[in-house]
């Protein structure tokens, strides 16, 4: 299915983004926000704008051809040992050479700001899931994810809980986790894709699959909630915009709602995926709602 989009306007960019939302009945991590227009307060009433924005919708239901399963990183191979050779002579020394002391150049600090900063370790409770549900589409999702870890080589079992109508979460538990979840979640990220692909293709009622490891999904969620109230406190102080590194849409979602609030900032995305940044930028109207 192709994207689609629809402008709304509104008296901030908030506003206009929560009218189109509220319209199309979807969440915020489900479309592609774009800033064509900013509000303008103007004087006395004069010369104000509202602001305009576009909503891109519909990439959700796409189903593009999946991406190959994630494999295991290879066992380290034994360095070869060299054949031996005909010994070098050392050459003559040289009388060294002074040279002079050069200081290193100084590199201006880039606009942007690694979701990898360091930040408080945080005692993540687990989860109160209930018992786990064995429903057709709960089956349908354990065989696919057994099937999967069997190809990764990974041991790990598989208990699928119901939370939300249509919504299941998965969590896989064992030994070992840490390949499963990969640099940043990618390998987890992945393992989520294949199993919502799976379990949708070809069926009328689509399903959404949440897959976790280690709380892994939670202990992600509020670094980046410190990171966005770290980023904002500069972006406020020095009036300058920062541009985050990549992340997933609900990466980004955790960013916009997490800053959606906060006096002095605004936040809005833009690239291509999976390049799409988010950018905390100084408001200068300083008016938040909602």
């Amino acid at each position: 299915m192709t994207a689609k989009f629809i402008d709304v306007t509104g008296k901030t960019e908030d506003e206009a983004i929560r009218k189109a939302l509220s319209e199309l009945g979807l969440e915020r991590d489900e479309v592609s926000v774009e800033i064509l227009e900013r509000a303008k307060k103007g004087i006395f009433g004069i010369g104000a704008s509202p602001a305009k924005v576009r909503i891109t919708y519909g990439l959700q239901d796409d189903e593009p051809a999946p991406p190959p399963p994630p494999k295991p990183a290879p066992a380290p191979r034994a360095p070869e040992r060299p054949a031996p050779s005909k010994p070098i002579p050392a050459p003559k020394a040289e009388k060294p050479r002074q040279r002079p002391e050069r200081k290193p150049a100084s590199r201006p600090r880039p606009e942007r700001q690694e979701a990898e900063d360091a930040v408080p370790a945080v005692a993540v409770q687990p989860e109160a899931l209930g018992e786990p549900c064995h429903d057709e589409k709960a089956q349908q999702i354990s065989a696919f994810l057994t099937g999967l870890l069997q190809h990764m080589g990974s041991s790990a079992q598989v208990k699928v809980y119901l939370g939300e109508e249509n919504r299941y979460k998965v969590i896989l538990e064992g030994e070992k986790l840490g390949q499963l979840i990969g640099r940043r979640g990618e390998t987890l990220d992945a393992i989520q894709q294949l199993t919502n692909y799976s379990v949708n293709r070809g069926g009328d009622k689509r399903v959404r699959v949440h897959v976790d490891a280690e709380n892994y999904r939670l202990k992600r969620e509020q670094s980046l909630q410190h990171l966005a109230c770290k980023v904002a406190a500069k972006v406020a102080k020095y009036k300058r915009n920062v541009t985050l590194e990549p992340m997933n849409a609900y990466e980004r979602h955790v960013i916009h709602t997490a800053l959606q609030n906060v006096e002095g900032v605004t936040t809005y995305s833009m690239g291509t995926e999976p390049n799409r940044r988010v950018i905390v930028a100084y408001d200068r109207g300083g008016n938040k709602q909602g």
